[in-house]
């Protein structure tokens, strides 16, 4: 998963993304309300786990925000605040799950994977495109009904072609949402020239068109025809 961690205490926030990070998911994190907004308004992320109490507004503006601009990211509230109008406004907002400090990681690792499970029940688990077909649920793809075999960045950079179709996507933004700060340990985008060399390869032998186009100087787009 791509999660987003919004909480202002230093200490708690690395030990977050460090303990979900050793799970293989990609975490970026920041610390206020309006890094937070832009964070959201870029990109896409899977789950938000989001303190509302802090330095710069309310926290209850980044559920407002997904709101009003549809955006279907999981919310988990982590909150020193445990009164009980906090937890309804959170959940009336849209929060999916409201977790009290402190916590456990453990246990915050569960509810944020129960919160994801179920946001991906009530969502089609199928994505669907023209002979291209993905099982979200499974993590599997299908060309002309017939399996391939993806890795693990293959398959997010599928996903995320596909929720950018008719888009030109820079290097940058493919870097930072498969990669997060990882991007930081190489010196060019090289690496991401070979991932998607090897997925067009991968969709073409298998029968589908090709898709991916590069956009000179740019970066790529997923043709949508």
């Amino acid at each position: 998963m791509k999660l987003l961690v919004i909480e202002d205490e230093q200490s708690l926030r690395q030990n977050i993304t460090d303990y979900l990070n050793a799970d293989g998911n990609i975490c970026e994190s920041c610390d206020n309300l309006q890094e937070a907004l832009r964070k959201l308004a870029d990109y896409h992320y899977d789950c938000v786990l989001l303190d509302i109490g802090l330095p710069d507004g309310d926290g209850f503006a980044v559920l407002e925000y997904l709101k009003a601009q549809g955006k279907m990211e999981a919310v988990l509230i982590i909150s020193a605040r445990n009164s009980l109008d906090d937890r309804l406004s959170g959940l009336n907002l849209g929060a999916d799950d409201y977790l009290t400090k402190p916590f456990h990681l453990a246990e915050l690792k569960a509810r944020l994977m129960a919160v994801f499970r179920r946001k991906a029940l009530n969502t089609n688990s199928k994505l669907v495109f023209n002979e291209i077909v993905i099982d979200v649920l499974g993590r599997s793809v299908y060309v002309n009904n017939e399996p391939i075999i993806l890795t693990k960045k293959e398959y997010d950079m599928l996903l995320y072609f596909l929720a950018n179709k008719g888009r030109i996507i820079s290097k940058n933004a493919i870097a930072e949402h498969l990669w997060g700060d990882e991007m930081d340990l190489h010196d060019n985008f090289d690496f991401i020239y070979t991932h998607i060399k090897n997925l067009r390869k991968k969709l073409v032998d298998a029968g589908a068109r090709d898709y991916v186009k590069s956009i000179y100087g740019v970066g790529y787009k997923f043709i949508a025809p």
